[in-house]
């Protein structure tokens, strides 16, 4: 049975009613409509609807030697050559990953990442003091909460990391980030469908979108802008002579 007299509530359709029966459950029944809520495939939009989209570019200074960023910020590339470029301690140097401008410390905030048909990538947020050098693992313990696609496996980066099977493969991913609430949750944005959403946190400090490519073959990613636009050209700095 459920703890309030409103039952029929429960079957709308219309998220801002269904949200609002929430003060009348208990504590135990908030949870479990709460997470069933999250599987509903009208949640993302919902969320899109009362949560302003974050204008998400690259920072090219933490951006590995290997990783091209396009010129207005929204696209990474991965290059065989790696750039030669002076050394930064905002730099990753061994795992090949670029931090987002966007600094979150407080708040909501979701973007939308256009994965495509790419084959290997890792996407989420990390602390914005996270270890760039040397070995590390990505995992919450170390500031990374992150899923990641690799040969066709997908997978959710917790510790130990936890299979994800999807039914279908998404062409583009959001992430909606709830600072307060310690929730970051992924979203196929192809179909609706909820991916995952990390174990309750409690987050301090400023958090940065992450975003990683693995190897030539794993295509671009591109950051759609707050407008809904997905499309970027890639910009190959040209050296001057002097």
């Amino acid at each position: 049975m459920y703890d309030f007299n409103c039952i029929f509530l429960m079957k709308s359709r219309n998220p801002l009613i269904s949200m609002g029966v929430l003060c009348f459950l208990s504590a135990r029944r908030k949870a479990q409509f709460k997470k069933a809520w999250k599987n509903d495939p009208l949640y993302p939009d919902w969320q899109k609807e009362v949560i302003k989209a974050a204008n998400v570019t690259l920072d090219e200074a933490t951006a590995h030697p290997a990783l091209l960023v396009s010129e207005r910020g929204r696209r990474v590339t991965w290059q065989e050559t790696c750039q030669d470029l002076p050394s930064s301690t905002q730099r990753f140097s061994s795992i090949p990953c670029v931090l987002g401008q966007l600094r979150i410390n407080s708040g909501r905030a979701y973007w939308e990442v256009e994965v495509g048909d790419m084959q290997s990538w890792d996407l989420g947020i990390c602390r914005d003091n996270v270890t760039r050098k040397g070995a590390f693992i990505m995992s919450p313990q170390n500031g990374f909460w992150a899923i990641r696609l690799y040969d066709g496996d997908y997978w959710a980066l917790t510790s130990p990391e936890t299979s994800l099977p999807l039914r279908e493969r998404p062409l583009k991913v959001g992430i909606f980030l709830n600072y307060e609430a310690g929730d970051v949750s992924f979203y196929n944005m192809t179909d609706g469908s909820h991916i995952f959403t990390f174990p309750q946190n409690t987050f301090y400090g400023v958090l940065r979108p992450l975003f990683r490519l693995w190897s030539s073959d794993s295509g671009s990613l591109t950051i759609c802008s707050a407008e809904g636009e997905c499309t970027d050209v890639i910009h190959k700095p040209t050296l001057q002579v002097k």
